[in-house]
């Protein structure tokens, strides 16, 4: 009698525990090599291993990105055109290859945006398919239901749209691309983290995460925010782009533009943004960190014209991203902390 006989006339029930037990065995023995190499520093840079330290965030970011879309109803990811959350867009297309992504993007329009992000952006949504939500903070103050600061900017008037299209599209998970290194607000704040009925933080109701487990429990009103590179510095991200060859809006890499000096920052020329008296216009090489609002973020002089170049850049850099370039963050010593408290990212 042949072996292949002898599997046929076992019993169902024996046949489906020899393939479980087969399964499991397969599972822990997978998991034991991929737990040794993560264990050990070195291994993440050896180029006889399968995993580098790219990869584990790689991984931690997908995970994270499949469980909220496998324990929520109506998932949104926020969506500017800025690196952080093309990054995570990309990581969301990973994840669920060869799918399309299951959920639409939201973007907080303030009407002050750079030219060429909006179109990266709308580019972005037709290549990949997407539903793009948008909540127009200039629709806000055209009725009244916001004002204009003094100051111009409107970055800090984004968190009202922002619950609203929420609210409206009844998302309860919202997908950032908030990194901890970026301020140490979002650098205590948790990977899956709880919003109340009003959108707000509060920093001394966080949840444990131990061993990569999140609860994103809640009652009906209520939402949670999820950042899936929060353990990501920016050279990971830039690393990571070069490695996957992800195309950015033009604005990150070294161009020549118009600017002034303000503030310690260079000030791109714009329509939201006009030299004061005694602020002198200049032609310079600059090249930008972080791209928010034209009103409130500045440039970096910079001759970086390649990622690869960038990478090298920002590993010398011993400034954040955000201290570097963003007006809005220097409000106050707790000027993003006290904008999560009330809703913002």
């Amino acid at each position: 009698m042949s072996i292949d006989t002898l599997t046929t006339d076992l019993p169902v029930v024996e046949r489906a525990e020899g393939e479980t037990k087969r399964r499991d065995e397969t599972r822990r023995s997978a998991e034991h090599r991929v737990s040794s190499r993560a264990a050990s520093p070195s291994s993440l840079n050896d180029p006889r291993g399968t995993l580098t330290g790219l990869d584990l965030l790689e991984a931690e970011a997908i995970h994270i990105i499949r469980e909220v879309v496998a324990e929520f109803e109506r998932p949104v990811l926020l969506f500017s055109g800025g690196k952080d959350s093309v990054l995570v867009l990309h990581l969301a297309a990973r994840a669920f290859a060869p799918g399309r992504i299951p959920f639409p993007v939201l973007h907080v329009d303030t009407g002050h945006n750079f030219d060429e992000v909006i179109r990266f952006r709308d580019e972005t949504v037709e290549r990949l398919g997407l539903k793009l939500e948008v909540a127009r903070v200039q629709d806000y103050l055209d009725d009244g239901r916001l004002v204009e600061r003094p100051d111009g900017t409107r970055n800090v008037l984004q968190t009202q749209p922002l619950l609203d299209a929420i609210a409206a599209g009844k998302h309860d998970a919202v997908f950032g691309g908030a990194r901890r290194d970026e301020d140490k607000a979002r650098a205590k704040e948790r990977i899956i983290s709880l919003r109340d009925e009003f959108g707000q933080w509060d920093p001394r109701n966080q949840r444990p995460e131990l061993w990569s487990l999140y609860n994103g429990r809640h009652t009906p009103g209520k939402h949670v925010r999820a950042f899936p590179i929060s353990n990501w510095t920016e050279l990971d991200v830039w690393r990571y782009i070069a490695r996957e060859r992800i195309a950015l809006p033009p604005l990150y890499l070294a161009h020549e533009r118009e600017v002034f000096r303000r503030d310690g920052m260079w000030w791109a020329v714009n329509e939201h943004a006009q030299p004061r008296e005694g602020e002198q216009v200049e032609r310079r090489v600059v090249r930008y960190r972080t791209v928010g609002d034209a009103s409130c973020t500045g440039a970096v002089e910079s001759d970086a014209a390649t990622v690869d170049q960038v990478v090298a850049e920002v590993a010398r850099s011993t400034l954040t991203e955000r201290g570097a370039t963003r007006a809005d963050d220097r409000i106050s010593e707790a000027a993003m902390e006290d904008r999560k408290k009330n809703g913002y990212f």
